[in-house]
């Protein structure tokens, strides 16, 4: 049984808990968490070539925040070996993410329903890890939408 699946996490949470608001947000919030991970992997695979091994976001308050796993190609595994192989590959992926920008961040409105005021991110290429930290223009932790 998936957390995750629509269909049947209100059913497993309402047995759980008795108070249905309680539910209602934490299943929305899950949901959405799940909804930009997908969004984002598929943004990965078509502007970076390939989707990442993890994706894990977390909506805090204003933000959504989410880590991405195994982020690097075997090519830019190669450059990563060395220090000016590592700043290659930092300028061609935020070059990439310049170009997908506005794409990526109205997909996480759309499926927030907040509007996306600002996208930072960084990678460690060593590690092969990238974070995206989303700044809405409200809370949306508290199930207001």
């Amino acid at each position: 049984m998936h957390l995750f699946e629509p269909t049947r996490a209100p059913i497993i949470h309402q047995r759980i808990y008795p108070n249905a608001k309680i539910f209602h947000v934490v299943a929305r919030e899950h949901l959405v968490e799940y909804a930009i991970r997908n969004a984002i992997i598929k943004f990965e695979q078509e502007f970076m070539g390939r989707g990442p091994d993890d994706v894990r976001a977390f909506i805090v308050r204003d933000l959504v925040v989410a880590r991405l796993k195994g982020v690097l190609t075997p090519a830019e595994r190669q450059l990563a070996k060395t220090a000016e192989g590592i700043d290659m590959v930092k300028r061609l992926r935020q070059n990439l993410i310049a170009l997908g920008r506005d794409k990526l961040c109205e997909q996480v409105s759309e499926i927030t329903g907040a509007k996306t005021l600002a996208l930072f991110t960084d990678i460690d290429v060593q590690i092969g890890e990238r974070v995206f930290v989303f700044t809405l223009d409200r809370d949306i932790q508290n199930g207001t939408r």
